[in-house]
Parts: C-alpha cells; structure tokens; sequence
C-alpha cells in the first residue's frame, strides 16, 4: 500500500526535530515514486538542499512565494496535453504561502477543482525568514513580529472552512504525530480527481521555543488537547472526525512552548474558550 523504500533520504537542510521533514516523509511514502512536487518560497525550498543536490527523490520545481497552487496546476495541464493521467502533482506549501501570499492562486485552482494535491505544512509563523507571525499564527503566541508585550491578538485562520466553502472533493487535517492516519488520507486523495487540500500540523522546535526531543509529543498534545482536530471534509458538506481525542486541557499544550510563556492565566482561559467553541462546531458539522 506504501513506498517500501525511503523517498526522501537523510541529508536535508532542517532544524532538529523538524515537522516538516516528518511530513515529507510520510507524505512521499504515501504517494511513490510518480509523484512532482511544487515548492514555493518556503522552509522546504531551502531544506531539500542546493541544486544540483536534493533529498527528495522525486522530480520537484522550485516556484515564487505566490504560486504554488498555480505551478502545480499547470504541470497537471501539461502532463494531461502528453496524455499522462497517472502521475499526481502536489503542491507544498508552508503556512504563509497558503493562509497569506498564495491564497489566491489556491482559491483559482480549487474554483477550477484543477486535479492537484495541495499540502499545506503549518508550522505557524514564516518560519524561513525568521519566525514572523502569519495568519496561521495562533492567539497569543510570540513571534518576532508580535512580541511578548503584544503577542498576536487574532484567532488562527480557519484554512479547513475556507477549502470546504469551495466544495471541493476532498480536504483534511493530519498530524506528524499520527503518521498512520496521515498516509490513509494521502492515499485517499490521490485516488479522488480534482482538488484535494491537505493540511498538516508540523511543530517547529525554534520558532516554538521547544525542545526537538518534544515535538512529536506537542502534536501529540495538539490533537487531545483539541487544539488541532483530525479531521476530513468531502464535497464540503460531509464531515468525519478521525481521531478522537482525549480532551485534555489545553494548559498542558500550552506550557511545553516558550511561544506562549508570557501568558496569563485569564488568556490561557480565554483560550480554552476559543478552543471548547471551534470544537463543539466541528462535532455539530459531523454530526449532521
């Protein structure tokens, strides 16, 4: 069912503990060897390495911050025009070159439902340039343009009701932390024509302020903390919940990241609100 052998070998350019490898590699092992990959401006166009280098053993091309969903799109018409309906393109993306700068070149394809998969790798901040606060950055945390004295005001954009507003066929949530689950939807959305968003939790130990040992166990937390719900939408109306969590308190996600170490006890509580809120909607969406 998947890759036996390693599509991304050791040799990357990544911070220890780096989700964003971790991602790639399920990711890869999910969809084999006939596979291209779009890279904007993001981590990954520095961690596959120098040219003529790369740890990525699939053909990939290296794109503007804003265009990853429009390059892939047209490496899909091309293939399509020489009569190859079998390799899948897959754009990959960090957060701010989809929450952000290529928001619109990835609500065009999905309008068009253009047969690509688009991998967003949140790891909440434009990590590459030097951890500034994107739209992906979450109430509260510290960025190096949200400092501690006014750590960042606004909730998490929502990228998941963005893309089911779409209708596309397919989009869902995984985790580094859940690599199982994670492979079954890549699998399912390569198998599924059209457009197919996939948006992955990727913690980042430096732009964190966590140790590398501990960024599977964030994820972790992430998901039975409710903080990042495993989760799928098909056709934008049907929602499934994949991994039920164990509702823990979200303090205990909170407190291994120096991100969020000036906070109060009334904002880790504000906080814990937003979180009771966007899940009670979530269940109510999946159980309708």
């Amino acid at each position: 069912m998947y890759e036996r052998r390693e599509l991304m070998y050791s040799g990357h350019l990544a911070c220890a503990g780096c989700g964003a490898t971790m991602a790639m590699r399920y990711a890869l092992k999910a969809l084999g060897e006939q596979t291209i990959l779009a890279i904007p401006a993001c981590c990954w166009s520095i961690l596959a390495g120098p040219f003529p280098y790369t740890a990525v053993q699939v053909p990939l091309i290296h794109t503007a911050f804003e265009t990853g969903a429009s390059t892939a799109s047209g490496i899909k018409a091309a293939l399509e025009m020489r009569g190859d309906m079998e390799t899948t393109v897959a754009a990959w993306v960090g957060d701010g070159g989809t929450f952000d700068i290529g928001i619109q070149a990835l609500s065009g394809a999905a309008e068009r439902n253009d047969d690509i998969l688009y991998f967003c790798y949140d790891n909440e901040a434009y990590m590459n340039t030097g951890i500034q606060r994107s739209s992906a950055t979450p109430l509260g945390a510290w960025t190096t343009t949200t400092p501690v004295n006014h750590p960042k005001g606004q909730a998490k954009k929502n990228m998941m009701e963005i893309m089911a507003a779409h209708r596309i066929p397919y989009a869902a949530t995984c985790s580094v932390a859940f690599p199982e689950d994670m492979m079954r939807k890549i699998r399912k959305a390569k198998g599924i024509r059209g457009t197919k968003f996939i948006h992955i939790y990727s913690p980042c130990p430096t732009g964190w302020k966590v140790p590398s040992s501990l960024a599977v166990k964030i994820a972790r937390l992430a998901v039975h903390t409710r903080v990042f719900p495993l989760y799928e939408v098909e056709r934008g109306e049907q929602y499934n919940i994949n991994v039920e969590p164990k509702n823990l308190p979200v303090d205990e996600y909170l407190r291994l990241q120096g991100r969020f170490n000036h906070l109060t006890d009334d904002e880790v509580h504000t906080i814990q609100e937003t979180v009771d809120r966007e899940w009670e909607r979530l269940v109510k969406k999946a159980l309708d």
